[in-house]
């Protein structure tokens, strides 16, 4: 029988009373039927439903899978072993670099990164996973006729190049709210384990590192200085039994994968001979302090912290504060 002239309380008995509903009331008319073919007719767009082949094994594994999965790019990602990587929206230079030089280890070592294309960490993992052999995943909140945010365009198009792009929306569907944190299941359920990087402990990053233990995931938590707000969450992680990282290989090793031995494992940690960097230890920090510190003057801590920011060595932060980059 026709799906759109079946009865409510036989739909009901298939799928949840919601869909049910939307269904009779043509929501999910044959408008959108119509829209979605003419989408799936370009080149490397996909529909992958629960009973493809490629259904992505992970999911099953979850207590709700989504019943489909709309897909751009690559559809064999989606086999891939993966991890995720989530974090700040308003992540910290630092932040930032941790979240691609991590990710571009993990994919150098065979992992899809998997994300879910928010500004930050997200956008810092997806470009570090792109950058390696195991590529990228992103998982969106909106129907994939829609980038967004629309800051996040360019690497969106590289992702439907090079990695891939999925959602459980339809065609359509804007940035509602509620659908962003729906879609942290699938970030945390095709993974085999999640690194949050830089988290306040409100952050929305939380919520799917909560999904990835309850789903029996590993859960991995880069620290930071105990005077950020954005380590807040990645320390209440750890304290909660998360694993400490401090480098790709803590990942690799909890996850008893196996490094091919070109694979460079970046470091959050580091040594750096400048005496100003040495000086200004890892937390942010002022010229004034930093001068006395150093036991230079003023004028000679500013002119030597530009360089040092030109050389990509340090970072300006809000509030006149400078921080080190590893």
């Amino acid at each position: 029988m026709h799906i759109f002239t079946t009865p409510l309380h036989k739909l009901s008995t298939v799928v949840k009373p919601t869909v049910a509903q939307a269904i009779c009331k043509r929501e999910y008319g044959e408008e959108a039927v119509q829209q979605t073919l003419s989408w799936l007719a370009t080149p490397g767009n996909h529909l992958v439903t629960l009973s493809d082949d490629d259904y992505p094994s992970q999911l099953l594994q979850i207590p709700d899978p989504p019943p489909l999965l709309y897909a751009k790019g690559h559809r064999q990602l989606l086999a891939a072993p993966s991890i995720a990587i989530v974090g700040s929206r308003n992540a910290t230079p630092q932040g930032m670099r941790d979240a691609e030089q991590f990710a571009f280890a993990l994919s150098e070592a065979g992992l899809t990164v998997t994300s879910g294309l928010a500004l930050g960490i997200d956008w810092a993992a997806h470009k570090g996973g792109l950058a390696g052999r195991g590529s990228s995943i992103a998982v969106i909140g909106t129907g994939l006729d829609i980038i967004y945010p629309r800051r996040n365009k360019d690497i969106a198009l590289q992702l439907a190049k090079d990695g891939l792009i999925i959602s459980e929306f339809p065609l359509g569907t804007g940035p509602i709210t509620g659908n962003f944190p729906r879609r942290n299941r699938i970030i945390s359920g095709l993974s085999r384990g999640c690194l949050v990087i830089e988290a306040t402990l409100k952050s929305g990053s939380l919520i799917t590192a909560r999904l990835a233990a309850e789903q029996g995931r590993e859960v991995f938590a880069i620290p930071g200085s105990i005077h950020s707000p954005f380590s807040k969450g990645c320390h209440w992680l750890i304290k909660q039994g998360g694993k400490l990282a401090e480098s790709a290989s803590d990942i690799l090793e909890e996850l008893h994968w196996t490094t091919p031995a070109k694979t460079e494992i970046p470091s959050i940690t580091g040594k750096d001979s400048d005496s100003i960097i040495v000086a200004m230890g890892f937390d942010p920090i002022g010229i004034d302090s930093l001068a006395i510190r150093a036991k230079l003057s003023t004028a000679e801590i500013s002119a030597r912290l530009l360089t040092l920011e030109l050389n990509g060595k340090i970072a300006s932060l809000p509030g006149g504060l400078y921080q080190r980059l590893s």
